[in-house]
């Protein structure tokens, strides 16, 4: 079973960087490692997504140029550079992984592993 454990998320001033990071451990998934974020009484929204063994990387528009997903194969951690950060950035980020590879980087329905979540506050 795939367990994703997240980390960093905390309280930033508009403006400020923070860095997300997803371990994994505990088996094999289907290449792809996505970061989505939800708010309170809203559904859960893609952020960004990035290809395990080729290093593609996929954003939301929302985020574009701001934030960098990278993945260090060796610590089997993903991350999440996020910068510039705006108020409506804040969310719980959640990293997830699919059980098998293809499908839709951007999609929730095709993520089977989810973490826990982290909080990221941006203050205005």
């Amino acid at each position: 079973q795939v367990q994703l454990i997240e980390s960093g998320g905390g309280l930033v001033q508009a403006g400020g960087s923070l860095r997300l990071s997803c371990a994994v451990s505990g088996g094999t998934f289907g290449d792809r490692l996505g970061w989505f974020r939800r708010t309170s009484g809203k559904e859960r929204e893609f952020v960004a997504a990035i290809s395990w063994t080729m290093g593609t990387a996929y954003y939301a528009g929302s985020v574009k140029g701001r934030f960098t997903i990278s993945r260090d194969n060796a610590k089997n951690t993903v991350y999440l550079q996020m910068n510039s950060l705006k108020f409506e950035d804040t969310a719980g980020y959640y990293c997830a992984a699919p059980h098998n590879p293809g499908g839709s980087c951007c999609y929730d329905g095709n993520y089977d592993y989810w973490g826990q979540g982290t909080q990221v506050t941006v203050s205005s």
